[in-house]
Protein backbone atom coordinates (compact mmCIF):
# COMPACT_ATOMS: atom_id res chain seq x y z
CA UNK A 1 0.00 0.00 0.00
CA UNK A 2 3.03 2.74 0.81
CA UNK A 3 4.73 1.44 -1.88
CA UNK A 4 1.60 2.17 -4.15
CA UNK A 5 1.07 5.82 -2.67
CA UNK A 6 5.02 6.13 -3.46
CA UNK A 7 4.32 5.73 -7.20
CA UNK A 8 2.11 8.07 -7.80
CA UNK A 9 4.44 10.86 -5.56
CA UNK A 10 7.17 9.56 -8.02
CA UNK A 11 6.85 8.12 -10.71
CA UNK A 12 8.37 5.03 -11.14
CA UNK A 13 9.61 5.98 -15.00
CA UNK A 14 10.95 9.74 -13.51
CA UNK A 15 14.43 11.11 -12.90
CA UNK A 16 15.51 10.41 -9.15
CA UNK A 17 18.43 13.08 -9.57
CA UNK A 18 16.64 15.88 -11.52
CA UNK A 19 16.12 19.18 -8.81
CA UNK A 20 12.47 19.76 -10.12
CA UNK A 21 11.49 15.88 -9.25
CA UNK A 22 13.03 16.17 -6.27
CA UNK A 23 11.61 19.45 -5.14
CA UNK A 24 8.13 17.91 -6.17
CA UNK A 25 8.36 14.99 -4.18
CA UNK A 26 10.15 16.77 -1.18
CA UNK A 27 7.18 19.39 -1.03
CA UNK A 28 4.41 16.49 -1.45
CA UNK A 29 5.87 14.47 1.46
CA UNK A 30 5.79 17.98 3.47
CA UNK A 31 2.08 18.38 2.41
CA UNK A 32 0.96 14.86 3.23
CA UNK A 33 3.19 15.08 6.99
CA UNK A 34 1.25 18.55 7.73
CA UNK A 35 -2.00 16.95 7.05
CA UNK A 36 -1.93 13.93 8.60
CA UNK A 37 0.18 15.06 11.81
CA UNK A 38 -2.19 17.63 12.21
CA UNK A 39 -5.16 14.93 12.68
CA UNK A 40 -3.25 13.06 14.74
CA UNK A 41 -2.44 16.02 16.98
CA UNK A 42 -6.35 16.85 17.51
CA UNK A 43 -7.06 13.65 18.21
CA UNK A 44 -4.79 12.91 20.79
CA UNK A 45 -5.15 16.87 22.57
CA UNK A 46 -9.11 15.75 22.80
CA UNK A 47 -8.52 12.40 24.36
CA UNK A 48 -5.14 13.02 26.50
CA UNK A 49 -7.24 16.48 28.03
CA UNK A 50 -10.72 14.40 28.81
CA UNK A 51 -8.67 11.53 30.11
CA UNK A 52 -5.97 13.77 32.20
CA UNK A 53 -2.95 11.87 30.61
CA UNK A 54 0.66 13.95 30.06
CA UNK A 55 1.77 10.76 28.35
CA UNK A 56 -0.71 11.43 25.64
CA UNK A 57 -0.84 15.39 25.36
CA UNK A 58 2.73 15.30 25.18
CA UNK A 59 2.89 12.29 22.33
CA UNK A 60 0.03 14.97 20.86
CA UNK A 61 2.29 18.03 20.99
CA UNK A 62 5.12 15.83 19.50
CA UNK A 63 2.69 15.61 16.59
CA UNK A 64 2.14 19.18 16.36
CA UNK A 65 5.96 19.30 16.65
CA UNK A 66 6.49 16.75 13.40
CA UNK A 67 3.32 18.93 11.73
CA UNK A 68 5.06 22.35 11.99
CA UNK A 69 8.83 20.23 10.60
CA UNK A 70 6.85 18.90 7.88
CA UNK A 71 5.57 22.94 6.96
CA UNK A 72 9.82 23.29 7.47
CA UNK A 73 10.22 20.42 4.89
CA UNK A 74 7.92 22.14 3.04
CA UNK A 75 9.34 25.24 2.95
CA UNK A 76 13.36 24.00 2.67
CA UNK A 77 12.28 22.18 -0.78
CA UNK A 78 10.74 25.51 -1.71
CA UNK A 79 13.16 27.26 -1.23
CA UNK A 80 15.83 25.08 -2.57
CA UNK A 81 14.00 25.57 -5.94
CA UNK A 82 15.14 29.24 -6.40
CA UNK A 83 17.91 29.65 -9.18
CA UNK A 84 21.55 30.67 -8.72
CA UNK A 85 21.89 34.56 -8.40
CA UNK A 86 24.81 37.22 -7.85
CA UNK A 87 25.32 36.78 -4.84
CA UNK A 88 24.84 32.94 -4.43
CA UNK A 89 25.54 31.36 -7.60
CA UNK A 90 26.00 27.99 -6.51
CA UNK A 91 21.96 27.98 -6.01
CA UNK A 92 19.86 27.26 -3.17
CA UNK A 93 19.84 23.84 -2.52
CA UNK A 94 21.34 23.97 0.84
CA UNK A 95 18.12 25.60 2.06
CA UNK A 96 17.03 21.17 2.06
CA UNK A 97 19.86 20.98 4.69
CA UNK A 98 18.92 24.13 6.71
CA UNK A 99 15.07 22.87 6.79
CA UNK A 100 16.39 19.51 8.46
CA UNK A 101 18.28 21.88 10.97
CA UNK A 102 15.35 23.90 11.77
CA UNK A 103 13.10 20.59 12.19
CA UNK A 104 16.03 19.31 14.65
CA UNK A 105 15.77 22.46 16.65
CA UNK A 106 11.97 22.43 17.01
CA UNK A 107 12.25 18.70 18.17
CA UNK A 108 14.83 19.49 21.10
CA UNK A 109 12.30 23.25 22.19
CA UNK A 110 9.67 20.42 22.33
CA UNK A 111 11.35 17.58 23.96
CA UNK A 112 12.65 20.45 26.82
CA UNK A 113 8.67 21.18 27.30
CA UNK A 114 7.19 17.88 27.59
CA UNK A 115 10.15 16.57 30.26
CA UNK A 116 9.28 19.47 32.31
CA UNK A 117 5.54 18.74 32.05
CA UNK A 118 6.07 15.02 32.82
CA UNK A 119 8.17 16.10 35.93
CA UNK A 120 5.29 17.76 36.91
CA UNK A 121 3.23 14.62 36.69
CA UNK A 122 5.52 12.63 38.87
CA UNK A 123 5.24 14.49 41.71
CA UNK A 124 1.79 15.25 41.46
CA UNK A 125 0.14 12.03 39.88
CA UNK A 126 -3.34 12.04 38.87
CA UNK A 127 -5.71 8.83 38.06
CA UNK A 128 -5.54 8.88 33.99
CA UNK A 129 -9.45 7.99 32.76
CA UNK A 130 -9.25 4.85 30.65
CA UNK A 131 -11.66 4.40 27.64
CA UNK A 132 -12.05 2.72 24.39
CA UNK A 133 -11.50 5.93 22.32
CA UNK A 134 -8.06 6.16 23.63
CA UNK A 135 -7.24 2.92 22.53
CA UNK A 136 -8.77 3.62 18.98
CA UNK A 137 -7.17 6.77 18.75
CA UNK A 138 -3.22 5.50 19.55
CA UNK A 139 -3.41 2.49 17.81
CA UNK A 140 -4.61 4.80 14.89
CA UNK A 141 -1.44 6.74 15.61
CA UNK A 142 0.92 3.83 15.00
CA UNK A 143 -0.69 2.75 12.09
CA UNK A 144 -0.55 6.38 10.54
CA UNK A 145 3.00 7.00 11.72
CA UNK A 146 4.20 3.28 10.08
CA UNK A 147 2.49 4.61 6.75
CA UNK A 148 4.54 7.91 6.67
CA UNK A 149 8.23 6.20 7.64
CA UNK A 150 7.40 3.92 4.85
CA UNK A 151 6.43 6.69 2.15
CA UNK A 152 9.06 8.86 3.52
CA UNK A 153 11.72 6.68 3.59
CA UNK A 154 10.92 4.64 0.39
CA UNK A 155 11.13 7.83 -1.03
CA UNK A 156 14.43 9.33 0.94
CA UNK A 157 16.19 6.69 -0.29
CA UNK A 158 14.67 7.34 -4.18
CA UNK A 159 16.05 11.20 -4.08
CA UNK A 160 19.03 10.50 -1.42
CA UNK A 161 17.24 12.99 0.27
CA UNK A 162 18.47 13.00 4.29
CA UNK A 163 15.63 15.29 4.86
CA UNK A 164 13.36 12.52 4.10
CA UNK A 165 14.97 10.00 5.44
CA UNK A 166 15.07 12.06 8.78
CA UNK A 167 11.45 12.14 8.85
CA UNK A 168 11.13 8.49 8.59
CA UNK A 169 13.70 7.56 11.17
CA UNK A 170 11.55 10.29 13.03
CA UNK A 171 7.98 8.84 12.33
CA UNK A 172 9.40 5.31 13.48
CA UNK A 173 10.47 6.91 16.62
CA UNK A 174 6.58 8.03 16.92
CA UNK A 175 5.48 4.65 16.40
CA UNK A 176 7.86 3.59 19.56
CA UNK A 177 6.72 6.28 21.75
CA UNK A 178 2.91 6.47 21.10
CA UNK A 179 3.00 2.55 21.90
CA UNK A 180 4.72 3.01 24.96
CA UNK A 181 2.21 5.70 25.84
CA UNK A 182 -0.57 3.30 25.11
CA UNK A 183 1.44 0.43 26.89
CA UNK A 184 1.44 2.79 30.01
CA UNK A 185 -2.18 3.48 29.94
CA UNK A 186 -3.05 -0.20 29.96
CA UNK A 187 -1.00 -0.97 32.98
CA UNK A 188 -2.33 1.84 34.93
CA UNK A 189 -5.80 0.58 33.67
CA UNK A 190 -5.44 -2.53 34.68
CA UNK A 191 -3.23 -2.69 38.09
CA UNK A 192 -3.83 0.87 39.01
CA UNK A 193 -0.27 2.00 39.01
CA UNK A 194 -0.08 5.34 38.20
CA UNK A 195 3.46 5.65 35.79
CA UNK A 196 1.92 7.79 33.40
CA UNK A 197 4.35 10.54 34.08
CA UNK A 198 7.04 8.39 34.06
CA UNK A 199 6.08 6.98 30.41
CA UNK A 200 5.48 11.22 29.40
CA UNK A 201 9.38 11.91 30.51
CA UNK A 202 10.76 8.49 28.86
CA UNK A 203 9.15 9.66 26.05
CA UNK A 204 10.67 13.32 26.27
CA UNK A 205 14.07 11.70 26.28
CA UNK A 206 13.43 9.88 23.35
CA UNK A 207 12.01 12.64 21.80
CA UNK A 208 15.38 15.18 22.91
CA UNK A 209 17.50 11.99 21.61
CA UNK A 210 16.03 12.37 17.89
CA UNK A 211 16.08 15.63 17.78
CA UNK A 212 20.18 15.38 19.16
CA UNK A 213 21.15 13.19 16.49
CA UNK A 214 19.02 14.83 13.65
CA UNK A 215 20.76 17.68 14.39
CA UNK A 216 24.46 15.42 13.59
CA UNK A 217 22.83 14.71 10.04
CA UNK A 218 21.98 18.20 9.23
CA UNK A 219 24.73 20.19 10.47
CA UNK A 220 27.27 17.36 8.83
CA UNK A 221 26.87 18.11 5.16
CA UNK A 222 26.68 22.13 6.23
CA UNK A 223 30.44 21.76 7.96
CA UNK A 224 31.43 19.60 4.87
CA UNK A 225 31.33 16.34 4.46
CA UNK A 226 33.61 13.95 2.74
CA UNK A 227 32.83 12.69 -0.96
CA UNK A 228 30.39 9.93 -0.29
CA UNK A 229 32.08 6.76 -2.20
CA UNK A 230 29.31 6.06 -4.47
CA UNK A 231 29.46 9.55 -5.86
CA UNK A 232 33.19 9.50 -6.07
CA UNK A 233 33.05 6.09 -7.96
CA UNK A 234 30.21 8.14 -10.44
CA UNK A 235 33.55 9.91 -11.43
CA UNK A 236 35.96 7.57 -11.17
CA UNK A 237 33.94 5.22 -14.16
CA UNK A 238 33.77 7.50 -16.39
CA UNK A 239 37.69 8.34 -16.09
CA UNK A 240 38.48 4.96 -16.45
CA UNK A 241 36.54 4.89 -19.52
CA UNK A 242 38.68 6.83 -21.33
CA UNK A 243 42.00 4.70 -22.28
CA UNK A 244 43.84 7.83 -22.66
CA UNK A 245 43.72 8.88 -19.08
CA UNK A 246 46.84 7.27 -17.66
CA UNK A 247 46.04 7.95 -13.63
CA UNK A 248 44.09 10.68 -11.67
CA UNK A 249 44.72 11.89 -8.22
CA UNK A 250 43.56 14.92 -5.76
CA UNK A 251 40.11 14.75 -6.47
CA UNK A 252 37.48 17.36 -4.59
CA UNK A 253 33.98 17.31 -4.24
CA UNK A 254 32.29 20.44 -3.14
CA UNK A 255 28.54 19.43 -1.98
CA UNK A 256 26.03 22.80 -2.31
CA UNK A 257 23.03 20.80 -2.01
CA UNK A 258 21.25 18.38 -3.43
CA UNK A 259 21.44 18.62 -7.32
CA UNK A 260 24.34 20.87 -6.99
CA UNK A 261 27.87 18.74 -6.61
CA UNK A 262 31.26 20.26 -7.88
CA UNK A 263 34.25 18.41 -8.51
CA UNK A 264 37.83 18.66 -9.75
CA UNK A 265 40.32 16.52 -10.38
CA UNK A 266 43.84 16.16 -11.64
CA UNK A 267 44.36 13.29 -14.69
CA UNK A 268 47.53 12.15 -16.22
CA UNK A 269 48.42 11.51 -19.94
CA UNK A 270 50.73 10.88 -22.00
CA UNK A 271 52.99 13.91 -22.63
CA UNK A 272 53.35 12.49 -26.22
CA UNK A 273 49.58 13.32 -26.85
CA UNK A 274 48.66 16.52 -28.42
CA UNK A 275 47.48 18.87 -25.84
CA UNK A 276 44.67 19.57 -28.18
CA UNK A 277 43.64 16.45 -28.54
CA UNK A 278 43.94 15.91 -24.42
CA UNK A 279 42.10 18.91 -24.23
CA UNK A 280 38.94 17.75 -26.44
CA UNK A 281 38.75 14.14 -24.20
CA UNK A 282 38.78 16.48 -20.88
CA UNK A 283 36.04 18.16 -22.55
CA UNK A 284 33.92 15.68 -23.08
CA UNK A 285 34.80 13.44 -20.09
CA UNK A 286 33.51 16.60 -18.15
CA UNK A 287 29.96 17.18 -20.51
CA UNK A 288 29.39 13.06 -19.31
CA UNK A 289 29.94 13.50 -16.20
CA UNK A 290 27.46 16.59 -15.93
CA UNK A 291 24.76 14.74 -18.27
CA UNK A 292 24.94 11.16 -16.88
CA UNK A 293 25.78 12.44 -13.00
CA UNK A 294 24.79 15.99 -12.56
CA UNK A 295 28.53 16.98 -11.55
CA UNK A 296 30.11 20.13 -12.46
CA UNK A 297 33.39 18.88 -13.11
CA UNK A 298 36.58 20.08 -13.83
CA UNK A 299 40.09 18.26 -15.05
CA UNK A 300 43.15 19.47 -14.90
CA UNK A 301 45.49 18.00 -16.80
CA UNK A 302 48.98 16.52 -15.92
CA UNK A 303 51.14 15.32 -18.61
CA UNK A 304 53.38 12.64 -18.04
CA UNK A 305 56.17 10.72 -18.88
CA UNK A 306 56.12 6.81 -19.86
CA UNK A 307 59.09 6.16 -22.00
CA UNK A 308 61.51 7.07 -19.69
CA UNK A 309 63.25 3.41 -18.29
CA UNK A 310 65.00 5.02 -15.30
CA UNK A 311 62.32 6.81 -13.85
CA UNK A 312 59.91 3.78 -14.70
CA UNK A 313 62.39 1.63 -12.86
CA UNK A 314 62.05 4.24 -9.96
CA UNK A 315 58.47 4.73 -9.37
CA UNK A 316 58.04 1.09 -9.03
CA UNK A 317 61.15 1.29 -6.47
CA UNK A 318 59.32 3.99 -4.54
CA UNK A 319 56.08 1.93 -4.65
CA UNK A 320 57.36 -1.13 -3.42
CA UNK A 321 59.32 0.50 -0.79
CA UNK A 322 56.09 2.40 0.25
CA UNK A 323 54.01 -0.49 0.13
CA UNK A 324 56.44 -2.37 2.70
CA UNK A 325 55.94 1.08 5.06
CA UNK A 326 52.05 1.04 4.97
CA UNK A 327 50.19 -0.58 2.06
CA UNK A 328 48.01 2.54 2.41
CA UNK A 329 49.82 5.22 1.27
CA UNK A 330 49.50 6.64 -2.09
CA UNK A 331 51.96 8.61 -4.60
CA UNK A 332 51.54 10.58 -7.60
CA UNK A 333 52.75 13.44 -10.21
CA UNK A 334 56.06 11.34 -10.48
CA UNK A 335 58.86 13.34 -11.96
CA UNK A 336 62.87 13.12 -12.26
CA UNK A 337 65.26 15.94 -12.21
CA UNK A 338 68.53 14.76 -13.39
CA UNK A 339 71.83 16.60 -12.22
CA UNK A 340 75.86 16.32 -12.23
CA UNK A 341 76.26 14.88 -8.66
CA UNK A 342 72.21 13.63 -7.66
CA UNK A 343 68.95 13.50 -8.90
CA UNK A 344 65.48 14.71 -7.82
CA UNK A 345 62.44 12.31 -7.32
CA UNK A 346 59.90 14.67 -6.82
CA UNK A 347 56.45 13.89 -6.45
CA UNK A 348 53.09 14.39 -3.98
CA UNK A 349 52.68 11.76 -1.21
CA UNK A 350 49.32 11.18 0.44
CA UNK A 351 49.02 10.04 4.26
CA UNK A 352 46.30 7.58 6.07
CA UNK A 353 44.85 9.66 8.84
CA UNK A 354 47.13 8.14 11.44
CA UNK A 355 50.18 8.40 9.55
CA UNK A 356 50.39 12.15 9.73
CA UNK A 357 52.61 13.37 11.73
CA UNK A 358 55.61 10.52 10.38
CA UNK A 359 56.21 12.72 7.30
CA UNK A 360 59.80 13.22 8.70
CA UNK A 361 60.16 9.15 9.22
CA UNK A 362 58.75 8.11 5.66
CA UNK A 363 61.13 10.34 3.95
CA UNK A 364 63.91 9.05 5.81
CA UNK A 365 62.88 5.36 5.18
CA UNK A 366 62.26 6.05 1.36
CA UNK A 367 65.54 7.62 0.74
CA UNK A 368 67.98 4.70 2.65
CA UNK A 369 65.80 2.39 0.86
CA UNK A 370 65.84 3.27 -2.57
CA UNK A 371 69.99 4.67 -2.73
CA UNK A 372 70.49 0.97 -0.83
CA UNK A 373 71.92 -0.46 -3.94
CA UNK A 374 71.34 2.40 -6.06
CA UNK A 375 74.54 3.22 -8.87
CA UNK A 376 72.93 7.12 -8.67
CA UNK A 377 72.43 8.90 -5.74
CA UNK A 378 68.53 9.58 -5.59
CA UNK A 379 67.15 12.99 -3.04
CA UNK A 380 63.25 12.96 -2.89
CA UNK A 381 61.23 16.03 -2.88
CA UNK A 382 58.17 15.22 -1.00
CA UNK A 383 54.99 17.20 -0.72
CA UNK A 384 52.96 15.60 2.07
CA UNK A 385 48.91 15.79 1.73
CA UNK A 386 45.96 14.28 3.52
CA UNK A 387 44.50 11.29 1.92
CA UNK A 388 41.20 12.73 1.97
CA UNK A 389 41.18 13.86 -1.42
CA UNK A 390 42.84 10.60 -3.19
CA UNK A 391 41.09 7.89 -1.63
CA UNK A 392 39.52 7.53 -5.44
CA UNK A 393 42.98 6.47 -5.96
CA UNK A 394 42.53 2.97 -4.22
CA UNK A 395 39.57 2.47 -7.16
CA UNK A 396 42.03 3.07 -10.09
CA UNK A 397 43.52 -0.39 -9.53
CA UNK A 398 40.27 -2.42 -9.36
Amino acid sequence: MMSLIADRILKPDADASDPQVRSLVGKRCGMIGIFANILLFLGKIIIGTVSGSVSITADAMNNLADASSSVVTLLGFRLAEMPADERHPFGHARFEYLSGLAVAAMIVVIGVELGQSSFEKILHPQQVVFSGALVVVLLLSIAVKLGLAGINGHLGKSIDSQTLLAAAADSRNDCISTGAVLASAVFAHLTQLQIDGWVGLAVAIFILYSGAELAKETISPLLGESADPELQKQIVHELKAEKKILGFHDMMVHDYGPGQRFASVHVEMDMKEDPLYCHSIIDDVERRVLERHNIHLVIHYDPVVTDDEELNEMRREVRLVLESIDERILFHDFRMVRGDTHTNLIFDMSLPADQMGREKQIKQQLDTAINLKAKTTYYTVITFESMAFNTAQIWEEE
